[in-house]
């Protein structure tokens, strides 16, 4: 009596190879012809992290262009992820990121990312969003010197006090080092995260590693001994 087995059939394809390529440089990305949808999905995400939207869809372009048929669903999906996140909008990148089968963000990361979509608008963005964010900025700097300007006359006080310009100039002094510590402390932390990322085998949203698990399936097929 015949036997069947289960024979399993991987599809390799240019998103299967995807983690070996993310090691590769820039330049060497360029230069890849036999894994070229890959590659330029590759840099495709790394432009969208750097906020570049305008380079991000023309490698995504190219990379839909080379892919197979059966590849370009996934690549235009990431593409989706990828351009939320250069382009600042957070609930647009929420819904990619899930499309993907990755974890969405946490809401501390899209309340960062929001928060940086008004500081520094995406470059399509309108008159009124640049207008806005440089207001904006103008607000938090003159906060910033108010806090400095009070922080320095209440150290000062112990001697004897401060004059106006001296306290200025102190308090100025005082919020620079304030914000060199905590962007200090901040790429301490983000090398962490990145780094246990890493050895998770995860990415950040618009990355890559889902979209090569979702290239690299696995089909069965019975076959008769």
């Amino acid at each position: 009596m015949a036997k069947q087995r289960q024979v399993r059939i991987e599809q390799k394809s240019a998103l299967a190879q995807m983690q070996a390529l993310e090691s590769r440089s820039n330049e060497e990305l360029e230069r890849e012809t036999r894994m070229k949808s890959a590659a330029m999905a590759i840099l495709g995400a790394r432009a969208a992290e750097r906020y570049d939207a305008k380079a991000s869809r023309e490698y995504f372009r190219r990379a839909v262009a080379a892919a197979r048929p059966q590849e370009r669903m996934q690549l235009r999906r990431m593409a989706d992820a990828s351009l939320a996140l250069a382009e600042r909008r957070p609930d647009d990148l929420k819904t990619a990121v899930e499309r993907l089968g990755q974890e969405a963000p946490s809401s501390r990361q899209l309340f960062l990312l929001r928060v940086m979509g008004l500081l520094a608008p995406a470059q399509g963005a309108s008159r009124l969003a640049k207008v806005r964010a440089f207001a904006i900025i103008i607000a938090i700097v003159l906060v910033l010197l108010l806090v400095g300007f009070g922080l320095a006359k209440l150290i000062a006080l112990p001697f004897g006090g401060a004059g106006t310009f001296a306290s200025v100039l102190l308090g100025l002094l005082v919020i620079i080092v304030l914000l060199a510590v905590l962007t200090f402390v901040g790429r301490r932390r983000q090398a962490k995260a990145l780094a246990a990322r890493s050895a998770a085998g995860a990415t950040p949203p618009g990355g890559t590693t889902a979209a090569v698990k979702a290239g690299s399936g696995k089909a069965k097929k019975p076959a008769k001994k």
